[in-house]
């Protein structure tokens, strides 16, 4: 059923599936959505011995309702994105996503995963938490437009961390399957409505936008 997660599978983002991802993309980010160009640019660093790149996408039926990724430079993870579609939002498809990604991280080897979130997305903030994450300084304007500060996170050690990103995910779900609102999680960034992404997604300041 549509908008309960029960039937959202996840699997890699190839190319075919850019054409969907656009859509959703374009929908959730209006302002300040990534191009084209920018996702095969990821893409083209997420296979082979050399990657350094992690992209997945969720799929209900033919569907595609969500995407995220992490960039690894320097055994550091940084999370560059996270969208769920709106029908999603408080099925815990995002703590799914973020799960997925520090998967990711641990088979990177990452030593820390690092990401952004809007100061005024105290929901994103708590699941970051839950996941391990702490904050450990403070963007000035990083979101555009309006000029909204980020609060970076980290997470120490993501291969340790991953009992605890199970029982996350899963306590996300029950939460919000106990009708909590479902809202906007923002990146590195998560968030409230829209979260920046910056101009080069090929770089470790890209910012995460989460929605989900």
């Amino acid at each position: 059923m549509t908008g309960t997660g029960t039937t959202v599978t996840l699997r890699e983002m190839r190319w075919w599936d850019l054409e969907r991802v656009m859509e959703l993309e374009e929908e959730l980010f209006p302002e300040d959505a990534w191009s084209r160009g920018m996702f095969w640019s990821e893409l083209a660093h997420a296979r082979g011995g050399d990657a350094t790149r992690h992209y997945v996408v969720a799929e209900d039926g033919p569907r595609l309702v969500g995407y995220a990724g992490l960039a690894v430079v320097d055994r550091t993870g940084d999370v560059q994105t996270i969208a769920a579609a709106r029908d999603q939002w408080g099925t815990g498809l995002g703590a799914r996503l973020l799960t997925d990604l520090l998967t990711a991280a641990t088979a990177f080897e990452c030593r820390e995963v690092l990401l952004e979130v809007r100061v005024d997305n105290a929901r994103a903030q708590r699941l970051y938490e839950r996941f391990g994450f702490e904050p450990i300084g403070i963007r000035k304007g990083y979101y555009q437009p309006g000029n909204v500060d980020a609060l970076v996170m980290r997470l120490a050690d993501p291969a340790t961390a991953s009992a605890a990103t199970a029982s996350a995910a899963t306590v996300s779900a029950a939460t919000t399957a106990n009708g909590e609102p479902g809202e906007p999680i923002e990146p590195t960034a998560a968030n409230t409505a829209s979260t920046a992404h910056t101009a080069n997604p090929a770089t470790s300041v890209q910012g995460t936008e989460t929605h989900g």
